[in-house]
């Protein structure tokens, strides 16, 4: 009866042949029942190439019944229904569903989520980040009755549904996705394995309302993909993303009809949708109408139960005013909050106050006055008011053009409140914020979960004539508000801005009782338009109304340079030959008083608000200079030093370029390792590349500029690309000056974390950025301390304090060490020295070497090696010896010649002495008249009886007489007797 080997499949089953034989020969062995129509159900098999297909039936369990229908041919696959019908597998035509059913005809539907619906496949991706495993097989998609919840840990998870579409379809689906924490993505796979495009499936943040999302489907098997990784560093768990009403079209017929969940129904046969139930009334599961609930119950819109109404307490209620009269009187005003769900009739129960009480209207707004309505009206351009009248701005001023709300009669029209409820999709409640004249403030909500935004939308900004659009320090904008929470739970207040409500960015957020205080973010960019501001009582979902009174409330909103606004005040403006104001011209002020400019003292910048006053002039930090709009001081990379009477010279110019650098990994509680990454353009000309961090979480790819910024730096593998950076911000958009010195204009930069190393000193950049926050209410500064060290190869070798291993201990200061030898001074002379060698061969060399340690860099190059001829030491030598000859030979003639100078002396000595003795005190007479030049001659004739060489040099130098003889001495007679004997 049936063909072995023949393969029939319906969807993901198949049933072949094979398996019926063993069953046929069972059932020749045992006696089975005859099947009834409950034992079995049909499917139809894969389409053929001549696209026709079969019919089957499939027993719902094996081996349990027998007589199953025989294959009979199928409808042709081109076979579709229209939506509210089913196809029915027996008769193999469409049929309308019935009333309290519903169907898509050609898709399938999935908005109940009580379980995970048939298909549907959730699972966590485990981690393993270095030495730390995590455990995520608990980190799956939770259903949530209306809706699926994904996980809120740092683990991955996935939520996945497989559908074989026989010609090309869509999915849609609805989600709500608010915290920039979590990383959300929807991709599909189809037959190829081609993925969705990567720029396509990040998904946008949705900060008030759900958001809806559409792809067109290729026929054939597709794989649908929605993941999400929570990240966040805050102590605050991440908050979930929800998916609800996922619909898939392209199927060619559903089997079946599927019930209208709890709280909808439909009256009719052949529905598409089931529509929700009205507010006090409710339905149950398959419901073809809605029942009211009972007098003392309520319920809200789509609501399967009713509620027991709470007795009215004063949290239930709420004042407001009406618009002034022409007396200039309000009435205030009590009103139920909408829908209301409480009872006045019940013990306990508070009644209403009574409504009617007129006082005195708030004065009007600055730049508006009261008309004769008593309605509040602006100014007209060029005129300015306190709240009272309009005045014209005198000559050589010009108005400070803006908004400033700071009286609440009623709500401005560039301003509107609502309710958003993450949890369900809709609610009566229209009205999140209330005004109340001195503030306006947060009504009560249906849940304590729901959030109550407050919009701002604003046409643009303009810049006043007196400012130059050229000086990059000058502010588009500015918004200040002055706010204050009062709670008893989690509460949070929300400030977010950006192009429109729909895609807002979170700025700041302030948690639990705040007291009074203000706030201010400046505005950048043109393309920031709308500013929301959101209060959420607590996180965590409840029916319950537990902190109605928590509340927050706005005194004062005030924004600058807006496009359309009215003025406060006129400020001081320079005045062109046509009496028009104009800007003063780069690096000039206005005098006070009058409209001329005057230029700034050199190397100074222009403050970025209004010019007025010498004071408008700030000089620029140590070794910087102002830049040629004078909007900013500026270093080119060059310094001077003087050191410990040494002139040192820097050139940082290596350094300049943009680069980044990482603090060491860090790891959440679930052990998703991230790394804080910086980046850094130290200094240069006016028209250098900036250092920048980016955003690619999300669609808005935010981008941040300035010398050094900071973003947070998550693994490639949660996103399946190369970088994932979140969270960037500036730390330093501004240098104030480059210095020696450890702290400068209130900047300390932490030498106990850098402990010296040489005796040449660091050379310190200050930073500061002027955007403020919570926490930073004076901004953020940053030092980068550079270190001369010749051992570091790299020019990127950049340390975070070891005490603050994130770079700043408080959030707001920002230390950093830069080692590299390009921060040593540049080499001079005296950073060498010169070595002579021995002179060998004739030939001498003197070579230069520079003095170790080494502390300087490129500067003076090494002098080439000198060659230099000398005298070798056989020369010196030789003639030395010869010198030494001829002074021995002179010092021995001159001793003898003094020794005989000395015998002679001797011999007087001696002779006189023995004249003496004849007759005392009587000096003996002279032998002879003739000797007349003393008695050296008689002494050289007694001693000498031949003439020695020194006698006869003497005798020819005597000198002759005037008659021309020589003077020859002659002997006396005692001369010759001693001759003689």
């Amino acid at each position: 009866m049936f063909l072995s080997h023949v393969l029939f499949t319906a969807g993901t089953q198949s049933v072949s042949v094979m398996f019926l034989l063993p069953f046929l020969l069972l059932t020749e062995a045992t006696e089975l029942p005859s099947c009834k129509e409950s034992d079995y159900h049909f499917e139809y098999t894969d389409c053929d190439v001549l696209g026709s297909r079969w019919r089957v039936a499939i027993p719902n369990k094996p081996e349990t019944c027998t007589g199953l229908p025989d294959p009979v041919k199928g409808t042709q696959c081109t076979f579709t229904c229209n939506e509210g019908e089913f196809l029915d597998m027996r008769t193999q035509e469409c049929q309308k569903c019935v009333a309290g059913t519903y169907s898509l005809g050609t898709g399938v539907a999935f908005d109940e989520w009580d379980g995970l619906p048939t298909g549907f496949i959730s699972h966590g991706i485990n981690m393993n980040f270095g030495d730390t495993y995590t455990n995520c097989s608990n980190s799956t998609w939770i259903p949530k009755g209306d809706y699926v919840a994904s996980n809120t840990d740092e683990c991955t998870s996935t939520l996945s549904y497989a559908v074989s579409l026989k010609k090309p379809g869509s999915v849609s689906f609805q989600y709500f996705y608010p915290d920039s924490n979590m990383f959300f993505e929807f991709y599909v796979q189809n037959d190829q394995c081609q993925s969705t495009d990567s720029q396509r499936r990040w998904m946008k943040i949705s900060e008030s309302d759900w958001d809806y999302h559409y792809v067109q489907l290729s026929s054939g098997n597709n794989v649908l993909y929605w993941r999400t990784t929570g990240f966040t560093l805050a102590a605050n768990t991440a908050k979930p993303v929800l998916l609800k009403n996922i619909a898939i079209s392209g199927v060619s017929y559903t089997s079946e009809c599927f019930h209208c969940k709890p709280g909808t129904y439909s009256d009719k046969p052949g529905a598409a949708r089931c529509s929700p139930c009205a507010a006090n009334s409710y339905s149950n599961k398959g419901a073809t109408a809605c029942q009211p609930c009972e007098a003392d119950k309520y319920s809200g819109i789509g609501s399967g139960t009713c509620l027991q109404r709470p007795p009215c307490k004063a949290t239930d209620y709420f004042y407001t005013h009406t618009p002034c009269d022409s007396n200039g009187q309000t009435q205030l005003m009590y009103k139920w909050i909408e829908p209301k769900i409480c009872s006045e009739s019940v013990e306990e129960a508070v009644q209403l106050p009574a409504s009617g009480e007129m006082v005195a209207c708030p004065p009007c707004n600055p730049g508006f006055f009261p008309s004769n309505t008593s309605n509040c009206e602006p100014c007209s351009h060029g005129f300015y008011s306190n709240g009272t009248e309009c005045f014209e701005c005198p000559a050589g001023t010009e108005p400070v053009v803006g908004f400033e709300y700071k009286w609440w009669n009623k709500m401005p029209s560039n301003m509107k409140s609502s309710v958003f409820s993450s949890e369900y999709s809709s609610t009566e409640r229209s009205t999140g914020w209330e005004v109340a004249g001195e503030y306006i403030y947060t009504t009560p909500s249906d849940q304590d979960s729901d959030y109550m935004l407050l919009t701002l939308i604003v046409p643009g900004y303009s810049l006043p004539h007196s400012l130059s659009e050229d000086n990059e320090r000058v502010t588009l904008s500015s918004i200040t508000f002055v706010f204050e929470t009062k709670c008893t739970a989690d509460c949070k207040l929300y400030f977010m801005a950006g192009q429109n409500e729909r895609n807002n960015m979170v700025v700041e957020n302030w948690s639990g009782t705040t007291g009074k205080q203000s706030y201010s973010y400046l505005i950048k960019s043109n393309n920031t338009v709308s500013f929301t501001w959101g209060f959420q009582r607590t996180g965590l979902f409840s029916m319950k109304n537990e902190y109605s009174s928590d509340l927050a409330k706005i005194y004062s909103v005030h924004l600058t340079n807006v496009i359309g606004g009215v003025a406060s005040e006129c400020r001081q403006c320079a005045l062109a030959d046509t009496d028009s104001c104009v800007p003063c011209p780069p690096g000039q002020y206005m005098l006070n008083g009058t409209g001329v400019c005057k230029n700034c003292p050199s190397n100074t910048i222009i403050r970025p608000e209004q010019p007025v006053g010498k004071e408008a002039c700030i000089p620029c930090g140590p070794n910087t200079y102002s830049n040629e709009g004078r909007s900013a001081c500026m270093s080119d990379c060059t310094l001077t030093l003087h050191h410990k009477e040494e002139t040192l010279h820097y050139d940082f110019s290596p350094l300049a370029n943009v680069t980044g650098f990482q603090s060491s990994p860090r790891f959440t509680s679930k052990g998703l390792q991230y790394v804080h990454h910086f980046s850094v353009a130290l200094c240069g000309t006016e028209n250098r590349a900036l250092a920048s961090c980016v955003e690619n979480v999300t669609e808005s790819k935010r981008d941040v500029k300035g010398y050094i910024c900071q973003s947070t730096v998550v693994p490639s593998e949660i996103r399946g690309q190369s970088v994932v950076s979140s969270q960037p911000f500036t730390i330093g958009d501004t240098l104030i000056g480059v210095t020696t010195a450890s702290k400068f204009d209130d900047i300390s930069s932490l030498d106990g974390n850098f402990p010296v190393e040489s005796e040449l000193p660091d050379v310190i950049f200050y930073y500061r950025s002027r955007e403020t926050t919570q926490a930073c209410k004076n901004g953020r500064s940053t030092s980068i301390r550079l270190r001369c060290d010749p051992t570091v190869t790299g020019k990127d070798h950049i340390s975070l304090p070891s005490n603050c291993s994130e770079g700043t201990c408080d959030g707001c200061s920002f230390h950093f060490l830069w080692r590299s030898q390009h921060a040593c001074p540049l080499c001079s002379e005296r950073n060498y020295k010169e070595i002579v060698s021995a002179c060998i061969q004739g030939i001498q060399r003197t070579t230069y070497v520079w003095q170790q340690p080494l502390r300087c860099t490129g500067g003076v190059s090494l002098p080439s090696q000198q060659i230099s001829a000398c005298v070798t030491l056989d020369f010196w030598l030789k003639f030395g010896v010869s010198i030494g000859t001829v002074a021995a030979v002179l010092l021995i003639t001159i001793s003898c010649y003094f020794w005989k100078r000395t015998r002679k002396l001797q011999y007087k000595y001696s002779k006189l002495m023995m004249t003496a003795g004849d007759k005392e005190c009587e000096l003996p007479a002279a032998d002879s008249c003739a000797i007349m030049e003393g008695e050296d001659a008689e002494d050289d004739l007694i001693y000498l009886s031949k003439k020695s060489f020194f006698t006869k040099i003497k005798s020819f130098s005597r000198e002759r007489t005037s008659d021309g003889f020589d003077s020859v001495p002659l002997k006396s007679s005692a001369a010759q007797e001693m001759e003689m004997s």
